[in-house]
């Protein structure tokens, strides 16, 4: 195969093609990135992550600043959650959402 000649010095610095693809992540931390990456795609997503920075919530009180139905919301926490960028915790009969460590870190980041 023919590769630019800027390439193949760099390349051959790093070992050869395929060292340079053992460099990559595993399979498992890039579906890990892909789901964080998605949970980031919609801004309602991220106004819930930046709200839950300010403060844990329960349901009632998301869906009243966000201002959209049960279903959907339950859908985009679901997203975040499953991404690990907020929690949830039941305290009696509610569940709380809290931002995690990584979702604090986004939020701070992004400002």
């Amino acid at each position: 195969m023919e590769i630019p000649q800027p390439l193949e010095c760099t390349i051959k610095g790093e070992g050869d093609v395929r060292k340079l693809a053992e460099k990559l992540p595993d399979e498992k931390s890039m579906e890990k990135q892909s789901r964080v990456h998605h949970a980031l795609s919609s801004p309602l997503r991220i106004k819930i992550l930046h709200l839950l920075t300010l403060n844990p919530l329960c349901v009632c009180l998301i869906k009243e600043i966000v201002k959209v139905p049960d279903s959907k919301l339950s859908y985009h926490l679901s997203i975040l959650s499953d991404a690990g960028l907020i929690e949830g915790k039941r305290e009696g009969n509610w569940i709380i959402y809290y931002p995690t460590e990584m979702g604090k870190i986004i939020v701070e980041k992004t400002e």
